[in-house]
């Protein structure tokens, strides 16, 4: 093992659903943990990205959404992209 690699342990069984997800992306375990590593914004950084979002609207649009509307839009968002979706669930 190289210096800059690690490993994890987890269950057996998912181990084995990683190891289905993998190939069914025809990659390796590894590549898409490290995908997920790289890929998945952490929550200070969905919090920073909002702010950027509130700052560009509030600059088009000459003010800032309000909590209300910004809910609204959350809601839609999850039912357009299902229950499971990433991010900060209340108003960052």
């Amino acid at each position: 093992m190289a210096a800059d690699e690690t490993s994890i342990k987890v269950s057996a069984a998912a181990r084995d659903r990683l190891a289905r997800l993998a190939a069914e992306r025809g990659t390796t375990i590894r590549s898409l943990a490290e995908e997920l590593a790289q890929n998945t914004p952490t929550q200070a950084e969905y919090a920073e990205r909002a702010e950027l979002a509130r700052a560009e609207l509030a600059s088009a649009l000459g003010s800032a959404p309000s909590p209300e509307a910004e809910a609204k839009a959350r809601a839609l968002l999850e039912r357009l992209c299902g229950a499971a979706s990433p991010g900060p669930r209340a108003a960052a």
